[in-house]
């Protein structure tokens, strides 16, 4: 994510010019390929950097599209390093689907590829800076639908004295419904053919969505603390739509070590906002955050910032670990 720029720019520098020079060898063999819509099935070759987006293209997608993620279930996202396959995966696809500020290895790639129908999901909704306690706001991204390449637009960098800027997106409802008519109408265009479909499943898809809306924010109106502690800040989006305060063990970089004042301020925190659990999640390390959970003789449970789906995710797609987390929430907030 853009905090791990700065933290492994040498290794990203690395990444991105292996998988530029894999590019050049594997484009002499793919000419024009990405200029047909359809693969050898007849479906439109979709390309998508992570699980928010992969569920975005086969909810919206239906039976036009074969989708498949760059990132294998159980990895880590931000860890992400793209392979020659995976190189050649983006300049052969039809469609690619993904978030800058996530996964700067595929940001660098889908760079490189240059596929007409390129849409970068950062550019369908508006992009905040989120600090350790999900509060703050940056310049609006601007927003940008349809076809875009990569390179195009502006950066989500780092925004001096305010953090970087939150990508996590999807775990809000409202925003994730925004990408998913952006999403929609990118599939429209790049199959016209089915566009009448694509309608119709980003229409289903986007009431799904705002009925889960209704559900966080009834479930979550009348609750005895608004402040939840997680070990990274991946839900400040959700945080400020329901009217909650995150407060991050690690901030927007799930690796970050948090320094020892920062650990004394979550207990004092904890005690002040009547905290009872600690937050961890499936593809990060839950060491820090069980510290602090025994330090202070709070609970843990789990919280899924939904970068992925694995065998310990409390659901078996977006919606069935989104409803998990609300309930998680629920509980640890004293709903009434």
């Amino acid at each position: 994510m853009n905090v791990r720029r700065h933290l492994r720019r040498s290794r990203i520098g690395t990444t991105a010019v292996a998988g530029a020079a894999a590019l050049g060898l594997i484009t002499l063999s793919a000419c024009g390929s990405s200029d047909a819509a359809g693969g050898s099935d007849g479906k439109l070759d979709v390309v998508t950097s992570f699980y928010p987006m992969q569920f975005l293209a086969e909810e919206i997608g239906g039976e036009h599209v074969a989708a498949q993620s760059l990132t294998k279930p159980g990895t880590e996202p931000h860890d992400l390093v793209i392979s020659a396959k995976q190189t050649a995966q983006l300049t052969e696809a039809d469609v690619v689907l993904y978030l800058a500020g996530v996964q700067p290895a595929v940001d660098a790639s889908v760079k490189q590829a240059g596929v007409k129908h390129t849409v970068d999901a950062a550019k369908l909704t508006t992009l905040e800076n989120h600090g350790d306690d999900g509060h703050g706001h940056g310049d609006e991204a601007e927003e940008e639908h349809g076809d875009e390449h990569a390179d195009e637009g502006e950066d989500h960098g780092d925004v001096a004295g305010e953090g970087a800027v939150d990508p996590h997106v999807w775990l809000d409802p409202v925003k994730y419904a925004e990408v998913a008519k952006g999403v929609g109408k990118t599939l429209e265009k790049a199959d016209p053919d089915h566009a009448a479909d694509y309608k119709k499943n980003t229409d289903k898809l986007v009431k799904k969505l705002d009925a889960l809306n209704t559900d966080f924010k009834t479930g979550l109106k009348d609750t005895e603390t608004k402040t939840f502690i997680t070990a990274h800040s991946a839900f400040g989006y959700l945080a400020e739509r329901y009217g909650l305060d995150q407060e991050g063990i690690a901030g927007l970089d799930p690796e970050s070590e948090p320094s020892p004042a920062r650990m004394k301020d979550l207990q004092k925190v904890a005690k002040e906002d009547n905290v009872s659990t600690i937050f961890f999640e499936t593809l990060a390390s839950d060491k820090t955050a069980k510290t602090l959970a025994d330090d202070t003789g709070l609970k843990t449970d789990v919280l899924d910032p939904l970068e992925g789906i694995t065998d310990q995710s409390k659901g078996d797609d977006y919606f069935e670990v989104m409803r998990s987390n609300l309930t998680a929430l629920k509980k640890a907030l004293g709903a009434k």
